[in-house]
């Protein structure tokens, strides 16, 4: 049942042809779609159930649960797990054909003790870290751990690494973590392992950095028709697949000199049309963005009245009266309006992937089949 509130729309055509689209660019790579924090607040489920329907998917996420949602609700293709392993839960993802995420010597001991105990291994593939200083061996381990493998007679499908700023205009320390990349992989060719997988890209390396396409892609944001950043080049055509938006409630016409929302901080100017929009910052609506924000509503924009509340806020309509029940566009592209997640992004000094990830509460996600 369609209730009265946000409401963020998925427009599936769209995703589709940013799939194609992608592909094109990339050629005939395997590609990883990435689907981690509810797919990018697009909806992990509703992604993948249309995604799966293409040739060739492999999904990433990033927390075990996450790939188990998945698996329940009918989702075949291969997934890959991003998090460290949890020993414990070694068996169930051999059983789910999950592939795991290996980081640590640790993590291969675990691999190896359950490969010694039943016999089989779970898909798996070797990160290491190259600049991010997050997860993955560092790179002076790489014989240690090639040695540790080759006698273990473990079989890392894949080897991969995460570039930190590959979707900046300054790509120095992008290529920098690509050269100890290609150089760990040798390591691990000489070492008599052969890799079916290598990858290194994300979306920011899809659009500036084609010579990491090695031959797996992951790309996440820019599979929802978002940019990384500004500062790359876009080669690629891609639409916003979700539109985010929220009911008008209330309408009412107040004098010049009136107070809206908390703090008194936006008052009229003149005698206006204040509406009541009904979403918030507990439903993911960015709060800061009522000092230079405004909606979409008929092909026009109109400023946010005041503070943000946490279930409501407050839009001047000046001399237009929109109707009760009628929808006013946050971000996205719906019904001749427009307006982009990046825009909002650059002027309140966040990012793309905060303003999309917060997106909960009570916003009902509605699919859209064309």
């Amino acid at each position: 049942m369609t209730s009265i509130g946000p409401k963020s729309y998925i427009h599936t055509d769209r995703l589709k042809q940013n799939l194609w689209n992608i592909r094109r660019h990339i050629g005939d790579r395997k590609l990883v779609c990435v689907v981690k924090a509810n797919g990018y607040g697009h909806g992990a489920l509703e992604i993948s159930k249309v995604l799966s329907k293409e040739s060739g998917i492999i999904f990433a996420v990033f927390a075990f649960e996450e790939a188990i949602e998945l698996r329940d609700n009918g989702i075949d293709n291969e997934i890959l797990i991003f998090s460290r392993i949890q020993p414990k839960l070694i068996s169930k993802a051999s059983e789910l054909n999950f592939t795991l995420n290996v980081c640590t010597m640790t993590d291969l001991k675990a691999l190896s003790d359950f490969h010694i105990k039943t016999g089989t291994c779970p898909t798996f593939h070797l990160k290491f870290d190259t600049g991010m200083t997050r997860l993955g061996f560092d790179v002076a381990e790489a014989h240690t751990v090639f040695t540790f493998i080759v006698n273990n007679h473990l079989n890392p499908e894949g080897i991969y690494s995460h570039f930190a700023t590959a979707d900046e205009g300054d790509l120095s320390y992008a290529e920098f973590q690509l050269e100890q990349f290609n150089a760990i992989v040798d390591k691990g060719k000489n070492t008599g392992i052969n890799f079916k997988y290598v990858h290194c890209s994300n979306s920011g390396a899809i659009l500036n950095l084609p010579n990491a396409y090695f031959n797996m892609i992951r790309v996440g944001m820019l599979l929802y028709g978002v940019l990384p950043s500004d500062e790359v080049p876009m080669d690629i055509s891609v639409e916003p697949v979700m539109s985010f938006c929220g009911p008008i409630v209330n309408v009412r016409k107040v004098p010049a000199g009136t107070q809206v929302s908390y703090g008194g901080v936006f008052t009229t100017e003149k005698e206006t049309n204040i509406a009541v929009v009904q979403a918030g910052f507990a439903d993911g609506f960015p709060r800061s963005w009522y000092e230079k924000g405004f909606v979409g509503y008929k092909g026009q924009t109109y400023k946010i009245a005041g503070r943000v509340c946490m279930d409501q806020f407050m839009v001047d309509f000046g001399d237009v009266k929109p109707n009760e029940g009628e929808e006013v566009l946050f971000f996205g592209k719906k019904d001749g309006n427009e307006i982009a997640v990046e825009t909002i992004a650059r002027e309140i000094n966040t990012t793309t992937y905060v303003l999309l990830t917060a997106i909960h509460g009570r916003t009902e996600r509605i699919v859209i089949n064309n």
